[in-house]
């Protein structure tokens, strides 16, 4: 959520950045309804200064003995005027606030101004893409050939665009996840939590997909709960209506989580094998800092994320968003691409985003400096450290052979039983 002064105050910029983000607003119904809150709020304020000073003309009267009955009945309609107008008052907040819900965050003046992927900026790249004497497999060929997944059965379990581990696969998959929550715990000073797979609307809205992904997730409506969309969410809320003392900021958190998304990707290539997927598995990244920290944090959170990739020895690149691909509540995002030599692409494979304040508003979640001292806002944080599907994928096509097995990452070989390569059987 913006700030509600800022939005009052600097119109200007809030067009600009609502462009850039090239997000569809009813901005003149917002400054239709503030400027009738005003006005409304600036004549409550007098007629209640008035009933204040009727008031104390009456008890006035009544200590000498005089009739206020006059004044009283004055009082009275002056009453029954503040109550018409804090109902309306209220129902121009509530729709003023409504609308300010949509409002996506202000993009950072870094930010490259776009409205589309093609406008992204390639600021880094690691590694060398693998060479290979022969023709390399995609992912679905080598998971199928090597006994990892089975595509057809999950289809028969769930539907399409659903995952099944199998053997070495299932071994595999809960590898990485164990590999990446004691890297970032024990190298990057993360506390691992353990959170929940249903969000509240609430949640939801804290952090900033809903309203506008609402379509995305999947509901279950007899209890106006929502599927976890990405443990973002869970993780972002744990303090949400809280009140941070003295002390207890930078907080560094990271979560195992299953994700699930109803919407998976327009039909076509991408679409095969592990690329967009509805349920997938992701070990997620979240700091709350002190805003001045924020951009700092925001570099070494995306090294935390680097240095996933470079364990893995899987060739990256780093994408600064532009304005108009960056999500609804970022300020700022770098992308994470990991070559798929089998499919001959960049695959996303982390996002890294610094929210600024924004989601701590939409939470109500505050800081103290100082005991004391007046609460602010702090900034927020989150990257994938990393997403599975595509990780898992990314693996097998870089590190296949010609005879159709896969090597082992040196880093992931302990979480394997010290396992170096997988073979077809």
């Amino acid at each position: 959520m913006l700030d509600l002064k800022f939005l009052r105050s600097h119109r200007d910029k809030v067009e600009a950045g609502i462009a850039l983000k090239g997000v569809t607003v009813d901005l003149a119904r917002f400054y239709q309804i503030e400027e009738k809150r005003l006005a409304l709020l600036h004549e409550t304020e007098q007629l209640k200064a008035s009933r204040n000073a009727a008031s104390e003309q009456i008890a006035q009267l009544k200590k000498t003995g005089q009739d206020a009955s006059a004044q009283i009945a004055e009082m009275r309609a002056v009453g029954d005027k503040v109550k018409e107008l804090d109902e309306q008052l209220r129902a121009l907040e509530e729709e003023s606030t409504s609308l300010a819900a949509w409002f996506p965050n202000m993009p950072h003046s870094s930010v490259p101004p776009g409205s589309s992927a093609e406008q992204n900026q390639v600021v880094r790249h690691w590694g060398e893409r693998p060479k290979f004497d022969f023709e390399p497999k995609p992912h679905w060929e080598l998971a199928t050939n090597l006994g990892l997944l089975d595509f057809e059965r999950a289809s028969k379990i769930s539907g399409s665009g659903f995952l099944l581990f199998t053997g070495l696969g299932a071994r595999l998959e809960r590898a990485l996840i164990s590999f990446m929550l004691d890297f970032h715990t024990t190298k990057h000073g993360y506390t691992e939590m353990s959170v929940p797979h249903v969000i509240r609307r609430a949640a939801l809205h804290g952090t900033g997909q809903l309203p506008k992904l609402e379509g995305d997730m999947y509901h279950i409506g007899e209890d106006d709960l929502f599927l976890n969309p990405t443990a973002e969410v869970p993780v972002t809320n744990i303090w949400r209506e809280e009140i941070l003392e003295p002390g207890k900021l930078p907080i560094y958190a990271t979560a195992y989580c299953a994700s699930y998304r109803r919407e998976a990707g327009a039909a076509g290539r991408d679409t095969r094998g592990m690329v967009r997927v509805h349920q997938f598995d992701k070990v997620e990244l979240v700091k709350f800092v002190a805003p001045e920290t924020s951009y700092d944090e925001h570099e070494k959170l995306a090294r935390d994320v680097a240095d996933i990739f470079e364990a893995l020895e899987l060739p990256y690149r780093v994408l600064l968003l532009c304005s108009g691909d960056m999500s609804f509540a970022a300020a700022k995002c770098y992308d994470f691409e990991v070559w798929a030599p089998g499919l001959g692409a960049w695959l996303e494979c982390s996002s890294c985003s610094n929210f600024e304040d924004f989601q701590a508003r939409r939470m109500a979640l505050r800081f103290r400096r100082e005991t004391g001292a007046k609460v602010e806002f702090p900034h927020t944080l989150n990257a994938s450290g990393v997403a599975l599907p595509r990780t898992f994928a990314t693996l097998l096509e870089n590190h296949q052979r010609a005879d159709g097995s896969v090597a082992i990452p040196k880093a992931l070989q302990p979480y394997l039983g010290g396992m170096t390569e997988i073979r077809p059987a």
